[in-house]
């Protein structure tokens, strides 16, 4: 554990409450993409069935259910009981050309061919064009409410942070992970756009707009 890695955490865990906030105070999912929800539910699950099997300590073990109950929770609340207010038409990122690349990719670039590890490779190769969905649900809109956008940069700088997490595991114990530094990188330019429009509008008030 370092600052960079707690931080990411912090990040992570502040996405998924703003995004809950945000379902559960307005009573509609406006402006969220299921289609991105449905991966990252994938992403966790897959990710952390490890714990059935290996124990790191509580902190991670709790990190661990906390995804995967929030993004359970997430799915529940879009595709059941604010059903009415999810927006079909807008997202329509067809998810299957993500799944199987990222699953075909796991099992021919791995660290071990045994179950668990390629199912964590999946996930990692899975979350990096997870929010793709998202972002694509926001274009078509032509733009996003400030707390979706807050929900979008906290999520971006999570994986942001992880990227200088993994620098200093490098530098200070020799440690790395080429599949994670790779996935890690194509997540973090995804959001670069984002980023910069966050910066110049949303932080001065104005409204995001994503160019169609």
């Amino acid at each position: 554990m370092n600052i960079f890695r707690l931080a990411g955490d912090l990040s992570h865990l502040l996405a998924i409450i703003l995004l809950l906030i945000k379902i559960w105070k307005t009573r509609s999912c406006a402006g969220i993409s299921g289609k991105s929800q449905i991966l990252f539910a994938v992403v966790y699950i897959s990710r952390y069935l490890d714990l059935v099997t290996t124990f790191v300590s509580v902190y991670n073990t709790v990190m661990k259910l906390v995804f995967i109950v929030s993004s359970v929770a997430t799915l529940y609340m879009m595709y059941v009981k604010f059903k009415a207010t999810y927006d079909h038409n807008h997202d329509s990122f067809r998810i299957e050309f993500l799944l199987v690349p990222c699953f075909v990719l796991a099992l021919l670039i791995h660290a071990a061919f045994t179950p668990l590890e390629i199912l964590w490779t999946f996930s990692i190769y899975l979350e990096a064009v997870a929010i793709l969905p998202q972002l694509f649900l926001v274009s078509k809109t032509g733009e996003a409410e400030s707390i979706t956008s807050h929900y979008l940069f906290a999520l971006g700088s999570y994986r942001a942070l992880y990227l200088l997490n993994w620098i200093y595991r490098y530098y200070a114990e020799g440690h790395y992970d080429l599949i994670a530094i790779f996935a890690g990188a194509i997540q973090t330019i995804l959001y670069c756009d984002f980023f910069y429009l966050y910066i110049t509008k949303v932080l001065k008030g104005k409204k995001l707009q994503l160019p169609a």
